[in-house]
């Protein structure tokens, strides 16, 4: 991540590393999935920007044996077999041109604010014909579908636009996974593929979980874009609540190549 901007998820909290397992758990099977359409196996060189809790980077070193990952504070990558691990800040820090067969960065670039300069770099550092796989959010999309009564609902609502806020205070763009295709597209990439996902939200599902791990890891943050500490104890007793139902936002998971 940039170092000059105000990144809202340290990876040198405490809540770090509840913050990846959440992630982990809510999301990889959209990004292997992913991730296995194009191909990647043994003999392919990857490099995974903002490897965070290092699943995804476990899981192509699996695949391939030869694996960078990335990040600015690189302390929850675990070692591996195939994985060498990099302390590299992706907007100031060179990458090597034409060096990899696949690049992968999930929910990375809509923190950045030079994320167009960031993706340019991404593409020069694939290899002809190499693919990159940029997952990210549109947190505009999430609406309740079922809470306990009204207030529950609008609750919860103002907990998101809070986040919202918070997201944008810190220079990130919460919206940008709609429109990572089009700028993959202006960055040269040819067969470009944005796949949406929702996944249904209820008390105690991955995402769910997530998001109340956001109201203890971003409490100052939050705070700090109008919410009390009592709305945000309440909004965690509506997402515990069995009968509250919500859509998650909008995951983009969007493939594009590099012309051979």
């Amino acid at each position: 991540m940039d170092v000059t901007t105000t990144y809202v998820f340290d990876n040198h909290s405490v809540h770090a590393t509840e913050q990846h397992r959440c992630l982990s758990e809510a999301y990889d099977p959209v990004t292997l999935a992913r991730l296995a359409e194009t191909g990647v196996g043994p003999g392919w060189r990857c490099l995974e920007v903002g490897a965070g809790g290092s699943s995804v980077a476990h899981w192509l070193a699996a695949r391939t044996g030869s694996v960078l990952a990335t990040d600015i504070k690189p302390e929850h990558i675990a070692p591996a077999h195939g994985l060498t691990v990099l302390q590299h800040d992706v907007v100031h820090d060179p990458l090597p041109d034409n060096e990899f067969d696949l690049i992968h960065a999930r929910l990375v670039l809509q923190h950045i604010p030079q994320r167009e300069a960031v993706l340019r770099k991404l593409v020069r550092a694939l290899k002809p014909g190499g693919w990159l796989q940029i997952d990210e959010f549109d947190i505009s999309y999430g609406p309740v579908l079922l809470a306990p009564d009204e207030r529950a609902a609008e609750l919860y609502e103002t907990f998101l636009a809070a986040k919202e806020r918070t997201f944008r205070a810190a220079g990130g763009d919460g919206t940008w996974g709609r429109r990572a295709a089009a700028s993959m597209v202006a960055a040269g990439l040819v067969d470009v593929d944005p796949v949406p996902a929702l996944v249904p939200w209820r008390a105690g599902s991955p995402g769910v979980r997530l998001l109340v791990h956001h109201t203890h890891h971003l409490r100052d943050r939050l705070i700090a874009a109008g919410m009390t500490d009592q709305q945000l104890t309440a909004v965690r007793a509506v997402m515990a609540d069995p009968r509250f139902r919500a859509s998650s936002c909008v995951v983009y998971s969007v493939h594009g190549r590099r012309p051979a």
